[in-house]
């Protein structure tokens, strides 16, 4: 074969077949890697993508507006009281008899499920003494919330179970959901709205707060757990036992709960709530020791504020005969005023 060597403009066609060779070359092994390493990001599948808002409420209306009512002599904001948006979500996928669990951030994110129709369920899950209870079904799935005891503590209302107030709880639920497959993402939309709320429990001294060093209440009646799906409560109760801030106004909390018991969102209350009964309860420590214990019947307030509100009662006396007993030497910080709260130990 003989050699001939290339012209110029031979020279320049081989140049620029070579230069397209190697760009499709790069193209190639580019498309492979994409396929590899995003496969499905480029690829029809389910692509739910949760869209989160959360509803900041503390209280909800039912025949008082306090927002509206809100005076202006109290030392703090009605928006103080609004409660903080939560760090996570775990979202339950219901399909058939079936369920899958997973975790979101509290902006959302990509939910996993598969084709298909399902019931969806979401609440926050960064709690600390909230009990999440038959999650393995829509209908029963509900949150309740830890046993506390406390010493001495005279029971108010009778076989009530003693609890801690709960976390701050958010749900949203998606009745139906139909997941296709799809090249785009899809938005979800949903609101976190609360299922615990606050009541603000404010108790006045006519006299005598001068001697009060420590306070603690309990408030009986209040509903022993919601349902994670409409949250609702059925009418089993129990008597939250809480802590108090002793100031120059008095002795206060903030209480959260589940509410009234026997209560819907879409029906209001499930029962006739004429004989239903409150009981609040305001246990203090003197400066020298002693202890004093108060019961009221909140009743009528409670029943026009099925869902967070202010509770005020007024006239506490503690006598100078009380408040001046003994040597007055007593240190208030002493063992056994604390209560005992039930927190069950994994076994391994």
């Amino acid at each position: 074969m003989e050699y001939r060597p290339l012209d110029g403009e031979r020279r320049k066609q081989v140049m620029k077949r070579w230069t397209v060779a190697m760009l499709l070359l790069a193209m190639l092994s580019g498309c492979r890697k994409d396929l590899c390493y995003n496969h499905e990001e480029h690829s029809m599948a389910v692509k739910t993508h949760v869209q989160a808002a959360w509803e900041q409420e503390w209280e909800r209306e039912f025949h008082i507006n306090w927002e509206e009512v809100w005076k202006e002599e109290w030392p703090r904001e009605y928006d103080e009281f609004r409660p903080e948006v939560s760090e996570g979500m775990r979202a339950i996928v219901y399909t058939d008899e079936k369920y899958a669990e997973s975790n979101l951030n509290s902006e959302g994110g990509r939910l996993a499920m598969p084709e298909g129709r399902h019931s969806l369920l979401f609440y926050n899950n960064d709690t600390e003494y909230i009990i999440f209870d038959e999650v393995t079904s829509l209908a029963t799935a509900s949150a309740t919330t830890r046993t506390r005891t406390r010493a001495n503590f005279a029971e108010l209302h009778e076989n009530e179970r003693t609890v801690t107030p709960p976390d701050m709880l958010y749900g949203a639920y998606v009745a139906e959901y139909e997941a296709e497959r799809t090249w785009d993402p899809v938005a979800l939309p949903i609101e976190m709205r609360p299922l615990v709320y606050s009541y603000l429990i404010r108790y006045r001294f006519a006299s005598g707060q001068q001697y009060v060093a420590q306070a603690r209440g309990a408030l009986a009646g209040i509903a022993d757990k919601v349902y994670l799906k409409d949250g609702h409560t059925d009418g089993v109760s129990s008597t939250l036992l809480f802590d108090c801030k002793v100031d120059e106004l008095g002795c206060t909390a903030l209480v959260q709960s589940f509410g009234a018991p026997d209560y819907s969102y879409t029906d209001g209350y499930t029962t006739d709530q004429t004989n239903k009964q409150y009981t609040l309860s305001l246990e203090v420590m003197l400066r020298n020791g002693k202890t004093l214990s108060y019961t009221f019947d909140i009743s009528q307030m409670m029943r026009i504020q099925p869902r967070g509100g202010v509770i005020q009662v007024t006239d506490i006396v503690v006598s100078d005969e009380d408040g001046q007993e003994g040597a007055g030497a007593f240190d208030p910080d002493v063992d056994g005023w604390e209560d005992e709260i039930d927190i069950p130990l994994p076994l391994n």
